[in-house]
């Protein structure tokens, strides 16, 4: 493959496309085409990992019964991080929307197989987390590809890990990396919705130090 050059058209572009590339939690309901959705999937074939372990599994919550699990979950851990808060924050916290899962038409749960043979453990033997941190290259790179499409991504954290493994009855080695919500956002958006709302500014620079 010879090199690229990219035009500055390109880059305008790309640089665009990362603004506005959000952590969606207002979810129009309408359904996915599936041939999008799997052209977008298909970039984690793309996605770098270390010793090319590619340790990313990736289950398609589908049922009533894991959704219902996996929103329960959602609760209680929301519930429990509510009591972290107090006064103004904790109001503040208590308004905020923080996930789609009653909306998303397509929820996904990404794991990181920590125990895969793939790779021959190249890169991880001293630091095996390296094998979590490519899962979450994979996801960055899907998570821009959606955005491509017109579609939007939320990550939901806020879980109990265990619990969701053990609720997808998932191999023992697998860890989880993240509960994601895909659907048509609502509307496009330029600034996170956490700065919209006064839970906490984006820095303006990057803080770099030279030592």
């Amino acid at each position: 493959m010879q090199d690229q050059a990219f035009t500055d058209d390109f880059r305008t572009q790309f640089d665009l496309l990362m603004r506005l590339r959000r952590d969606v939690r207002r979810f129009r309901t309408d359904a996915i085409d599936e041939a999008v959705l799997t052209r977008c999937l298909d970039v984690f074939r793309l996605a770098p990992s270390v010793g090319l372990s590619e340790p990313w599994r990736v289950i398609r919550v589908e049922s009533e019964a894991a959704r219902d699990a996996a929103l329960q979950n959602f609760q209680a851990a929301n519930e429990q991080a509510l009591t972290g808060y107090s006064g103004e924050k904790a109001q503040l916290y208590s308004g905020l929307k923080l996930s789609g899962m009653k909306e998303a038409p397509v929820q996904l749960a990404v794991f990181c197989d920590d125990a895969t043979d793939k790779g021959q453990g190249l890169g991880a033997d001293t630091m095996p987390e390296m094998r979590r941190y490519s899962v979450v290259s994979a996801i960055t790179l899907f998570w821009l590809a959606l955005r491509t499409e017109g579609l939007g991504l939320g990550w939901v954290s806020i879980l109990d890990p265990d619990q969701m493994a053990r609720d997808l009855d998932v191999p023992k080695d697998w860890r989880l990396i993240g509960y994601f919500c895909v659907g048509w956002p609502e509307a496009p958006s330029d600034t996170p919705e956490l700065e919209q709302v006064g839970w906490e500014c984006r820095n303006a620079s990057l803080p770099i130090e030279v030592r």
